[in-house]
């Protein structure tokens, strides 16, 4: 079973005196890229949130945000009357005449004229944050694994393409090798000149052995077999699929280099182009 490193999961937890909305979003990255958005009340509890998102999501480029909204009718903010007077104070003997609600709004714009009472978060409180955290993060991962289902069905039809097309590669070797055989002696006939038939047997040897891919066909099909029961282990390997595709690469390679013959070298294109849409999508892989 493999997972997506897309994914995207909200959870909303409504509190006596706030609603808290918490959204986790992940795309896809080579090792774990965590962003963390919280007010700063929260801060203290930082570090055990994101060891809670990174233990979960394990990889990715991830956005976590948790937004409050206060729902209570007293506010967090209040005057500091203490400074706004001083501020009217300096305001009247600056300007006497000066009318007193024009100074009072001058004054509350001034630095430190509002302050915020910073809550302390009860233990009561961070469970529930805790709780409501855990269903963000269940929700982002049923979505990787929907998108991974999509992902999976996609990799099994190439690489069933890519089996097809070594089938065929297969069942036209024979026609290759002999032409290979054709054109050696027509090269040795038009020189018209007597050759060691013995040292002719040879070179043609070599030069068999030279166009030989016996080895690759069957590493390559190997190497698929390997990725599809990789693609249906208990884990979600990306990283591991990934080296898979690069040995499933370098074999299709050497057959198209050892081939020199123009259909088998179609097949191969085909093949590399079916690799290259699997790669594209194991970017996206967990």
């Amino acid at each position: 079973m493999i997972k997506s490193m897309t994914g995207f999961g909200k959870s909303i937890l409504q509190l006596p005196t706030k609603k808290i909305t918490i959204e986790v979003k992940s795309l896809n990255s080579k090792n774990l890229d965590l962003n963390a958005r919280i007010p700063s009340q929260y801060r203290e509890k930082e570090l055990k949130m994101r060891n809670t998102i990174a233990k979960s999501l394990v990889r990715g480029k991830v956005d976590f945000g948790l937004y409050v909204e206060i729902t209570a009718e007293e506010t967090s903010t209040k005057i500091n009357e203490a400074v706004v007077k001083d501020y009217i104070k300096q305001l009247e003997a600056i300007h006497t005449n000066g009318d007193a609600l024009e100074f009072v709004k001058m004054a509350v714009r001034m630095p430190d004229a509002l302050k915020t009472v910073r809550e302390e978060i009860n233990e009561k409180e961070f469970q529930a944050i805790e709780s409501s955290l855990q269903d963000a993060l269940n929700a982002i991962e049923k979505y990787r694994i929907d998108e991974g289902e999509a992902l999976e069905k996609d990799f099994v039809l190439r690489v069933k393409n890519i089996g097809e097309l070594l089938e065929k590669v297969i069942e036209m070797d024979p026609e290759r090798i002999e032409g290979v055989r054709e054109r050696l002696h027509k090269a040795v006939s038009d020189l018209k000149e007597d050759v060691d038939q013995n040292r002719f047997e040879q070179e043609l040897i070599y030069y068999l052995e030279k166009f030989d891919i016996t080895e690759e066909k069957v590493r390559l099909a190997n190497h698929l077999e390997y990725f599809t029961s990789t693609l249906n282990s208990s884990d979600s390997n990306g990283k591991k699929l990934g080296f898979i595709s690069q040995e499933i690469g370098r074999e299709i390679n050497t057959i198209g280099s050892k081939s020199n013959y123009a259909p088998m070298q179609q097949l191969v294109v085909q093949m590399k182009d079916e690799l290259e849409k699997i790669k594209e999508q194991l970017l996206n892989v967990l």
